[in-house]
């Protein structure tokens, strides 16, 4: 299974969260809002508590967000997965074996109808859907894609969680510590 069976992934915007998010039965931790000074350390911290790193390629501070950005992270930092809305990123993060990770805001309907192109051109490992707490689409983009996704933004319940997992989500990412563990 994608991520050993773990519904929850801890999504990390505060460092203070860090130990808590260490903490849970989560194979993988998801990297936000960090600062490229800090990124070495963190992944090599959370990396020796065996925990997984996905970092969000596009919300590092002090980095441009394009694959040169991506060739840095990869060779230097070296998390297991970039989180981007970035072909460029993604590409490059595939071509160095990392698990890509396609972040996409579904506002409305013609932001639905060009990631199913981004899709096809990019071919992630994983779609994380934002907001998550919109069941029927992520079934819908599953049936249609057949590419495994996460839902992300929004979710606070369990009962959310659970709604996603149900319409076919293989995780959730959130912040929300609340509903980090069972």
């Amino acid at each position: 299974m994608m991520f050993n069976n773990t519904e929850i992934l801890p999504a990390i915007r505060d460092l203070k969260d860090i130990d808590k998010a260490l903490a849970t039965d989560s194979n993988y931790i998801v990297l936000l809002n960090t600062h490229v000074g800090q990124l070495k350390s963190l992944v090599k911290m959370i990396k020796s508590n065996n925990k997984k790193v996905l970092l969000h390629a596009d919300l590092v501070q002090g980095l441009k967000n394009d694959e040169y950005a991506a060739q840095y992270l990869a060779q230097d930092i070296r998390p297991d997965g970039l989180i981007s809305t970035r072909k460029n990123v993604l590409m490059t993060a595939k071509k160095s074996n990392l698990m890509t990770v396609q972040r996409l805001f579904l506002l409305d309907s013609l932001a639905l109808q060009s990631s199913y192109h981004m899709l096809e051109t990019i071919q992630p490992d994983c779609v994380e859907i934002l907001p998550g707490v919109i069941p029927h689409i992520i079934e819908e983009v599953y049936l249609k894609t057949k590419i495994p996704i996460i839902a992300g933004g929004l979710i606070r319940t369990r009962e959310e969680v659970e709604a996603a997992i149900k319409a076919g989500a293989v995780a959730v990412t959130t912040s929300n510590r609340k509903i980090w563990t069972n």
